[in-house]
Parts: structure tokens; sequence; C-alpha cells
């Protein structure tokens, strides 16, 4: 039996990092971890922060297609695994009232002028498909169709 979204969403509640993969020069494929800063109540996006002058900002602009990989914690307490993979299209985002609403303080590590920061880029990537593996289900959701 296919799992809904919020049942997805709950597979995914703990996880902030995941792998982002995108493609890039040459058709090779980039992959680099990147945080959800907190921000892991799963709807169908996912949000991260990186600044335009990077590689994974060229890749985006080039072939806005990329992969999310999530791995959940497993074994301790009994805990299952939880693998999810989501495809979907990257969008980015320069609107400051939108670095605000998913800000949190914690990025000011990487971001030292906050939602200020010259050059910085809002990443939403609006997951197209995911798959899902949990030790015993497995199986695939559609999550938007036209992005697919």
């Amino acid at each position: 039996m296919t799992k809904s979204l919020a049942e997805l969403a709950e597979m995914m509640r703990d996880i902030d990092f995941a792998m982002l993969s995108t493609h890039t020069d040459g058709g090779a494929i980039a992959s680099r971890p990147m945080s959800n800063n907190r921000d892991v109540d799963y709807d169908g996006d996912n949000w991260f922060f990186a600044c335009e002058d990077t590689r994974l900002a060229t890749d985006l602009k080039a072939d806005p297609k990329v992969a999310l990989g999530f791995q959940g914690k497993a074994g301790m307490l009994g805990m299952k695994p939880v693998f999810v993979s989501i495809e979907g299209v990257a969008e980015l985002i320069r609107d400051k009232a939108a670095f605000e609403e998913h800000w949190t303080k914690d990025l000011d590590r990487w971001f030292e002028q906050g939602t200020d920061t010259p050059g910085l880029v809002l990443i939403r990537v609006r997951g197209a498909r995911a798959h899902y593996w949990d030790g015993e289900d497995q199986g695939e959701i559609v999550l938007d169709a036209v992005a697919a």
C-alpha cells in the first residue's frame, strides 16, 4: 500500500540533512550535503540556503532538475531505517521576505550577515516524485505531476 504525503512527512520528520544532487558540466552528477535548516515539516518542498556564486547555484541555473537523498536514524531503540529519495525541480529565490520565513539563527554560522549576506539565495526544491524504503515497506509517491 502506498504511503500518503502525511505518512512520508512523518518518516522524514527528524531528518535535517539531505544529499542534493545536480547535473554539472559535461553531464556529470555532483552531490553535496545540505541542511533543511530545521525546516523539516515536509509538504513536497525542501528549502536550503546557498550563495549565488557557488557551483551549486551555477548547476541549478543550467539545469534545475535535482535529486535529494535522505537517510534517517536506524538501529537505536528498535528504530527502522528510513531512506527517501526525491526527484524534483529547484528554484533560486532572491526575495528577502522568503529568506526571513525560512531563516534560523544557526545559519549565522555560515552566513555571518544573516539574511543581508550579499549573494544569498534560497533554494526551493519542489518534489515531483518520492521513493521510500523503511526496512519493511517501499513505494513511490507522485508529489507534483506538473514537475514530473
